[in-house]
């Protein structure tokens, strides 16, 4: 049996690829802050764990994770929205998202490593905002432009292992934007659809069974870039 551990698998887009892999009959281990809200998400979604781990201290993770004997695949889908611009700069938040996505990240695959599969595959997620910044998104464009740089190095120093991103525009039924007014984007992009959870998760799927695929940095936007 696969075993896939999710990281920030209690809600939003990482709780519904661990929703569709446990459809799948995978081993599924999800991870949250909370230990309460990971066991009640777990039992949800039905066949599978629920860990607590908090990415903004990575000096716990490993003991955190210390009870994964083993796994396939890992999503590294946990996100934070830091709204921070370089006039008001507020260092508690821009600290915590760096920790959070390129420090935190890091230290999962490197606490996880000893008991990766080597014809596993590691999911970075990131998101557009490193192509197409916007008011506030300081720090949320420097860090998700840093992931690229981190697929690329992990893909070369893990390998066999392969290393993804994706990198997701706005996702208009998850819950931060299902309720937004977004009229203006569909109509600005080409597929005249916005992205969804499904479609994010099932990109997601991809860059974990595909043995070919390494290194990659998927935008997943419905062409939204190019407009």
């Amino acid at each position: 049996m696969t075993t896939i551990l999710i990281v920030g698998g209690t809600s939003g887009i990482g709780r519904e690829i661990a929703r569709q892999h446990a459809a799948r009959g995978a081993d599924v281990i999800i991870t949250g802050r909370d230990a309460s809200r990971a066991a009640t998400a777990a039992k949800e979604i039905g066949g599978a764990r629920g860990l607590a781990l908090d990415l903004t201290r990575p000096g716990e993770i490993a003991s955190a994770l210390a009870d994964v004997e083993h796994v396939d695949h890992v999503v590294l889908a946990a996100i934070e929205r830091d709204q921070n611009t370089a006039a008001d700069y507020r260092l508690d938040g821009a600290q915590r998202l760096a920790t959070l996505k390129l420090v935190g990240y890091t230290e999962v695959v490197h606490a996880l490593l000893p008991r990766m599969s080597r014809d596993g595959s590691i999911v970075i997620f990131g998101g557009l905002a490193k192509d197409r910044p916007y008011p506030g998104s300081t720090m949320v464009s420097a860090v998700n432009g840093a992931v690229t740089g981190l697929v690329r190095t992990l893909a070369v120093e893990l390998a066999p292992i392969r290393v993804n991103a994706v990198h997701p525009g706005i996702v208009g039924d998850s819950p931060f934007w299902r309720d937004k007014p977004l009229d203006a984007i569909v109509s600005r992009t080409p597929t005249g659809r916005l992205a969804t959870m499904d479609d994010v998760a099932d990109a997601v799927a991809f860059l974990l069974r595909n043995p070919s695929v390494n290194g990659v940095n998927l935008d997943i936007d419905g062409g939204w870039l190019l407009t």
